[in-house]
């Protein structure tokens, strides 16, 4: 099993659900998240003033799949989520010891 997290653009949410909805993948977690990388912020004008804003919003999605659905699932995600543009996000792919679901006792891939 691997764990999948993206770092994507908020406006692009939609567009990676369905893609992992087509692919047959059950269930995902989505946070709010803020932060930045080479896209270094940028600046607003308010009310006459200039403020840096340092973090910029972005959604993380987390997921836990078996090993045959990862390529898939990389490429499905990379293809929704891009812009061409610079801050469009990471994917990371982690290993995933043992997973349970707690209401059945099920593990492993059973448990996904």
């Amino acid at each position: 099993m691997k764990k999948i997290e993206c770092i994507i653009k908020p406006f692009k949410l939609d567009d990676v659900k369905n893609a992992i909805t087509e692919l047959g993948i059950a269930g995902m977690t989505v946070s709010e998240v803020r932060g930045f990388g080479r896209q270094k912020g940028h600046s607003e004008l308010y009310r006459g003033a200039e403020y840096q804003i340092d973090f910029i919003p972005k959604v993380k999605i987390e997921l836990v799949v078996s090993d045959d659905q990862v390529a898939d699932l990389v490429a499905s995600i990379q293809k929704a989520a891009c812009t061409g543009r610079i801050g469009d996000g990471k994917i990371f792919v982690m290993p995933v010891e043992e997973s349970v679901r707690i209401r059945t006792g099920e593990t492993a891939d059973d448990s996904l």
